[in-house]
C-alpha cells in the first residue's frame, strides 16, 4: 500500500499574520474546516496538495509553547536572496545570513526565518540539495 505525506499542522494565534507570512513564501489559501472551538485553514504551494494546516483555537490569547521537540519545516526556493528581500520588506528578518550547512558549499545555501508564532522555516536556495551522507556522529554507537 503506497504511503504519502499529506500535511503538517501548526497552531496559529493570529491567523491573518500567519496567512500574510505563508503567502510571502508562496503558499495559497485553499479552504477552511470549522469545529466548535477551533478552525483549520489549509494552504498549499502552486501545483501541489494542501500541505500546511493552520489550526486556530478560537478565544486563545496566549502564545503557544513550542516546546523543545519541534525544530523546523523546510521549503525549497528559486532565489533565496530575492525572497529574503521580500520578507525584509514585510519586517521579517532571518535568524542569521544564508550559509552552507557544515561549510559544505557544494550542498548550497540555507537560511532560517520564523513565522508569527515562532515556528522556524528553513529556506533552501535553488532546490533540494542531496541529503548529506556523513558517517555516524561520534556520540552514536551505531
Amino acid at each position: 500500500m503506497p504511503t504519502a505525506f499529506v500535511h503538517t499542522c501548526v497552531r496559529a494565534l493570529d491567523v491573518d499574520a500567519s496567512l500574510r507570512f505563508y503567502e510571502l513564501l508562496g503558499f495559497e489559501q485553499r479552504g477552511r474546516l470549522t469545529f466548535e472551538s477551533a478552525y483549520n485553514v489549509y494552504l498549499g504551494l502552486p501545483g501541489g496538495g494542501d500541505t500546511l494546516e493552520l489550526t486556530v483555537n478560537v478565544g486563545r490569547t496566549e502564545p503557544y509553547d513550542l516546546g523543545d521537540g519541534y525544530n523546523h519545516l523546510a521549503l525549497t526556493v528559486d532565489d533565496l536572496d530575492a525572497l529574503l528581500a521580500k520578507l525584509a520588506a514585510a519586517g521579517i528578518k532571518p535568524e542569521k545570513p544564508p550559509y552552507a550547512p557544515g561549510g559544505r558549499e557544494e550542498i548550497g545555501r540555507i537560511c532560517f526565518v520564523a513565522d508569527p508564532d515562532g515556528y522556524r522555516i528553513e529556506l533552501i536556495d535553488g532546490g533540494a540539495f542531496p541529503t548529506p551522507q556523513d558517517p555516524p556522529h561520534p556520540a552514536t554507537t551505531a
